[in-house]
């Protein structure tokens, strides 16, 4: 059974975007693909957050999606949250475009995404190699430029 997602992302600013997942089964990896736009150029942190709620923007989407109580990584590390995803790059043109296979995000099972909130960071995520405590909670990855809920798509 193929399960199918979807996110769109708004923010303050003329960050949007929209990005979708598909996992064919519970133990496969989740593809993620598609394009946000207005970005600087360069890396910007990529994660999902625990909560689907964007009632005071992308603030009250809550930290990264860490069930397991990890510290932050890189999206290769074992030690690492669920929503950790690394960087997306932005090109000259402040487009960034997304294709992702990640073994440890789901759409299906005790820890699915779908209802949680993906957020696109200002600055690059350090991947939790920064030397410092907020490199272990957030990859120093900066403010949240746009966000939105996970949702379930045909």
């Amino acid at each position: 059974m193929t399960m199918k997602a979807v996110c769109v992302l708004k923010g303050a600013g003329q960050v949007t975007g929209t990005v979708f997942f598909e996992q064919q089964s519970e133990d496969a990896p989740v593809f993620v693909k598609g394009a946000i736009t207005g970005l600087e150029p360069g890396l910007h942190g990529f994660h999902v957050h625990a909560f689907g709620d964007n009632t005071n923007g992308c603030i009250s989407a809550g930290p990264h999606f860490n069930p397991h109580n990890k510290t932050h990584g890189g999206p290769r590390d074992e030690n690492r949250h669920v929503g950790d995803l690394g960087n997306v790059t932005a090109g000259p043109d402040g487009i960034a475009d997304i294709k992702i296979e990640d073994k440890l995000v789901s759409l299906l099972g005790p820890h699915s995404i779908i209802g949680r909130t993906m957020v696109i960071h200002e600055k690059e995520d350090d991947l939790g190699k920064g030397g410092n405590e907020e490199s272990l909670k957030t990859g120093n990855a900066g403010g949240r430029l746009a966000c939105g809920v996970i949702g379930i798509s045909q």
